[in-house]
């Protein structure tokens, strides 16, 4: 198979992602785990609204640059791959689904 050695979504839809993908991956995560805790012991000491907003506020920007990040590295090897073996449509289409709900 011509995509063998390429990384990129199986059959069985999952994503076979290289060790520094996935360290970035869960770096991020991490980052934003740790943050969320701090935000509930925020809440938990009685922080003042505007100063845990600005924490929520930091969190959803985290987020949506993990976001980001995984929708680029999707579009750079499942639907690059997905397109090169013929299944255009249905790549294009799901990947149109999944940014449609990422803009919500």
């Amino acid at each position: 198979m011509e995509n063998e050695n390429k990384t990129c979504c199986t059959a069985e839809r999952h994503k076979h992602r290289t060790p520094e993908e996935e360290r970035r991956l869960i770096s991020r995560l991490n980052r934003i785990e740790g943050q969320i805790r701090g935000i509930r012991a925020m809440v938990e000491d009685e922080r003042y609204c505007v100063d845990i907003l600005t924490q929520v506020s930091a969190v959803s920007a985290a987020l949506n640059a993990f976001s980001r990040e995984l929708l680029a590295e999707h579009i750079k090897t499942c639907v690059v791959n997905d397109i090169e073996a013929g299944n255009a449509g249905e790549s294009v289409d799901e990947l149109c689904k999944v940014i449609q709900k990422l803009l919500k």
